[in-house]
Formats: C-alpha cells, structure tokens, sequence
C-alpha cells in the first residue's frame, strides 16, 4: 500500500471515530487483484467517465461490478480512488455521505459504490453527495433496474445512466474463447461483410452461445444452477423489495415466470393469464413491466411515430436464450430460441418492433427468423426484407445467417 493511501486511511479513521476503513481498502485491492482486465465489454467506451456522477445498471449477473474494478485499473487513478459494497457491514453503521466527506477532505477523488440500490435512501444521499463535494467522482451500480429508475428523480440532471446487457454473441468468443472481432453494424451484417477471424465453422461455438454464453459467469461448472439462483432472487427478492411488494407477490412472480416459460413467444391475453396466477389485470400489467426491466422478460411491440409511442405489446418472450434453455432445458423450442437471441441482440443498437406481415422490423426492415429450410412466403408484402436463417455458415442475397447478428455489440 502506498505513502499517500496509508495516509488517507489513517485520517479518515480519525474522522469516522477509528472505523475499520482500512477493511474497505483490503477489500478494493484483493477484487483488484482478481479482476480480468484482458477484455472489457461493448459498454465501456461510450460511458463518459468523466462525469462527476453517473450510474451503471442492468440485471444480475451481466457483470457491472467487473465493469467498474476495470476502470480503476485501467485509469491510473488507484491511490486516488475507493470502491465499496453500498451493503457491506461497514455501512450498517456508517453512511455513504460521511464516507465520501472524509473520503473527499483526505485526497480521495473516486469513489465507486457497488450494489447502491441495496443502502435506504440510497438516491437522497447521492444527491447530498453531489452538491456537497464538487472535486468528487461518483461512479455507481446496482442489480436492480427499478430501484435505480425509482431513485433516479433526485439524480437525472446530476447523474447519466448507462445499460449493460449481457455478452453478444461476439462477446461471447472474445470473453471464452480468446477469439476478437471488432462489431459490425447492421448495415455490414445485412451485406454479408460480419465473419469471425479464423473460425470456418461458427455454428458449434453459436451453439455453445446459446446454452450458456449470455452471462459472464456461463463457463462456471454449476452454471445452471447459478442462473436458476439469479432468476430466483429476481423474482423472490430484487422485484417485491423494491417494488413495495410482499412475499407472496415472489410467489405469483414464480408462477408467472414458470407460465411464461412454457407460452413464450405469445401474444398476451391478460384475463386469461391473471385468472391464472389469481391476481387482478392491473397488478398484472405491474408484474410484466418490473420482469421487463429486471431482465427476466422481454415485450415485443407495435410500432409507433416515436420510440416514446411505442403500440401495444405484440407478443411476450424469455430475456434471452440462456434463461430460455434454462427454464425449458434443451427441448426448448428451436423457433422460440431463435427468435429470442435476434430480439435480445439487436435491441441493444436498434429499436425492434413487430413486424405486421413477418416476425420483427427494425428501421423499416422486416426480418423473418427461422431454420435453413425457411422460405420467402411471409416477405412478399414487405418493401424490403430479409430472411435470418439458423443452421447455416454463410448468406447470400437476402439471406443472412442468424449466429452473425450476434457481432452486432
């Protein structure tokens, strides 16, 4: 530990009355130490981290924490800067704001508090911190979309915020397998010019991807077992904590999950579905929007003049192929998976729509998504369509393969 950090903690000991800050700097280092910094993910160059505030949010499991110890490394700002766990013990009888002002008043510059959406109150005393100590950075992240949106009334002129989504398919093979390619927009995919450097057979890797390449924890042995933990905890603890709700709302949030798993993609007939799982349409129509945004679901809609008039929603999906395949092992539909990785890749760049005459629309482009033997039937009303084909290495004309619109991030 350097000079100048053995000097800090020592004052901010002074000033928190001799707390065990110097467990929190023991702490930064050891996750430091452990931290890959051999890739990072398609979100780290468009966040502005020069921002004196912002936030990084997304579901559990996609890798934020990863995202911020990264940054510490990778920026030569290590004496100057502190990373904590907004639930850690130390803040059960301390405050992040008297952490920052004695962080602050001793040199420190960056903070970085993780799981912030887990401290009461959290978003208030953000704020407090942002207009108390103006050569202060702030950089958090929290597991759960709906706490943040919630708190964010406080913080959206202060405090930008960024989604991360789980690995793409390219990701995937950089992260797994050692294996780079810069993205390719849409434009460059839907002109054949997407391939992966010295990989002649995609498909097996494609495969791979499918079962478990989504989360960055897929290549763990007990990784089905840790995706089941991870929707678990969504739906049991992350939605009814902070959404207000009671146990038993965990409970229908499960029965809900487990009936979506066996319909998805479906178009959604909230009476029959609320008669269901005993609950009334209104709370209904709650529970898909918190599963929505807490990674759990995806809900295709109409299009609109505007991405903030956006139709009714068109038909109901899994987030992504991992918590498909997951929920309905491998005699999971091969259609509904395909569908599902196009939907959850490209909407990460591109605002994906129901199409009126085939599957999906994307900037008034219509794709059809299917097997090698697909045909062309449903695009001849369509002013300009393409046919996303699994199962097959390479496109042509107007047929583009499925695995590469997972180079698109």
């Amino acid at each position: 530990m350097s000079a100048e950090y053995a000097k800090i903690l020592h004052s901010m000991s002074a000033i928190l009355k001799e707390a065990p800050v110097d467990q929190l700097y023991e702490n930064m280092y050891r996750l430091l130490a452990s931290t890959p910094n051999q890739f990072v993910r398609y979100l780290y160059p468009h966040i502005h981290w020069e921002s004196r505030m912002l936030g990084i949010v997304g579901p559990r499991g996609v890798g934020k924490t990863t995202l911020l110890l990264q940054h510490i490394l990778n920026s030569d700002q290590t004496n100057e800067s502190l990373f904590v766990f907004a639930d850690s013990m130390y803040f059960s009888e301390h405050t992040l704001f008297d952490t920052a002002e004695a962080f602050s008043k001793n040199g420190g510059t960056f903070l970085y508090i993780d799981e912030v959406h887990k401290y009461e109150g959290w978003s208030r005393e953000l704020k407090a911190i942002y207009d108390s100590f103006p050569h202060l950075h702030v950089r958090f992240a929290g597991s759960s979309v709906l706490d943040i949106e919630k708190g964010e009334a406080d913080l959206s002129r202060r405090a930008p915020k960024y989604h991360l989504q789980g690995l793409s398919f390219r990701e995937f093979l950089a992260m797994r397998h050692n294996i780079s390619c810069e993205p390719y927009t849409l434009e460059e995919i839907l002109a054949h010019k997407a391939a992966i450097p010295e990989v002649e057979h995609p498909l097996p890797l494609f495969r791979e991807y499918l079962a478990s390449g989504y989360y960055p924890f897929g290549s763990d042995p007990e990784f089905e077992i840790e995706l089941g933990q991870v929707i678990m905890r969504t739906l049991e603890v992350d939605i009814p904590q902070f959404a207000n709700m009671n146990a038993a709302t965990g409970r229908k949030l499960k029965r809900l999950m487990a009936l979506i798993s066996t319909m998805a993609p479906f178009k959604p007939s909230m009476a029959s579905i609320a008669g269901k799982i005993e609950v009334s349409r209104n709370n209904l129509e709650d529970y898909f929007m918190f599963m929505e945004k807490a990674g759990m679901i995806a809900r295709l809609r109409q299009s609109g003049s505007s991405i903030n008039l956006l139709g009714k929603v068109e038909k109901v999906y899994l987030d992504n192929p991992n918590i498909l395949m997951n929920l309905g092992d491998e005699s999971s539909d091969r259609g509904t998976i395909r569908e599902t990785f196009f939907f959850n890749q490209m909407r990460v760049n591109h605002l994906v729509t129901a199409s009126p005459v085939s599957d999906f629309e994307i900037d008034g482009i219509t794709f059809e998504v299917g097997g090698k033997s697909k045909g062309f039937d449903q695009l001849q009303n369509a002013e300009k369509g393409y046919v996303v084909k699994d199962d097959i290495e390479y496109g042509f004309a107007n047929v583009v393969p499925l695995w590469a619109f997972g180079l698109n991030y």
